[in-house]
């Protein structure tokens, strides 16, 4: 509890009420309180930085905050809110491997969003999904691997390896892209419709890894949040600023 609300001096029933309730929504605590990492002075050339922190490489939830550099220094802009991790923990980058629910460490930039709700305003490239619009990352097809797809078209032959993106509800109302293990290659829209990369990503480290809104449970890789906190991130967001997410163990 900070100084200002001890100022008030509200009963201590109040108090914990207004405290549980913080919870309930992902609250974890205000912008004006939270101490710097040192870590962010490492951040040379990104004046917008998204911090994820877990506990350990095995913990599945953690915490995000949010800093924005000003005058040479790094403030925090929004409150600390909980997020949901992968189902198997946290695991190096370079190491992680398709399907083990494993979220990669390391520093990402954001390459665009999208979401089955309408633009929030955001900066990015900003995508509002129907249909049509999947995430394909199939190895067995390593030229669309880890690629947004927008085409009428049946993708059973990519199995489970496709993700059809308005069926996500509630996850996917916000999502910020992660540059995870993109595809290094130019990106062309076939006769069909399907986008095709003449250099692919690395089909054994998956793909699809994102920010997105959380419904209460682990994810398969990616960062998940409060709904209201997700949104704020878009809005905040400005490429101008060079945004970076930084996933890290706290015990690093």
């Amino acid at each position: 509890m900070n100084k200002t609300l001890r100022a008030f001096k509200a009963p201590a029933i109040v108090m914990s009420t207004v405290m549980s309730a913080a919870l309930l929504v992902g609250f974890v605590s205000p912008a004006s309180s939270q101490a710097t990492p040192a870590l962010l002075n490492e951040v040379t050339d990104s004046e917008q930085v998204v911090l994820v922190t877990a506990s350990s490489w095995r913990s599945t939830a953690g915490t995000v905050q949010v800093f924005e550099k000003k005058n040479k220094s790094w403030l925090a802009t929004r409150n600390t809110v909980k997020a949901n991790l992968g189902y198997g923990g946290l695991v190096p980058g370079d190491k992680r491997k398709q399907g083990t629910g494993t979220t990669p460490t390391g520093t990402y930039a954001f390459t665009s969003a999208f979401g089955i709700k309408s633009d929030p305003g955001t900066k990015l490239s900003y995508t509002k999904v129907d249909s049509n619009d999947a995430w394909t990352y199939n190895p067995r097809f390593p030229s669309t691997y880890n690629i947004f797809q927008t085409a009428n078209k049946n993708w059973s032959s990519y199995g489970n390896y496709v993700e059809i993106l308005s069926t996500y509800r509630k996850q996917y109302n916000y999502v910020a892209v992660l540059d995870f293990n993109l595809p290094a290659g130019k990106i062309t829209k076939g006769a069909n419709g399907v986008n095709r990369t003449d250099q692919s990503a690395n089909t054994s480290r998956g793909g699809g890894i994102f920010l997105h809104v959380s419904n209460g449970t682990k994810t398969a890789g990616c960062i998940a949040i409060p709904e209201k906190a997700m949104k704020g991130i878009l809005e905040w967001l400005d490429p101008k600023k060079n945004p970076v997410i930084v996933i890290r163990v706290k015990a690093d």
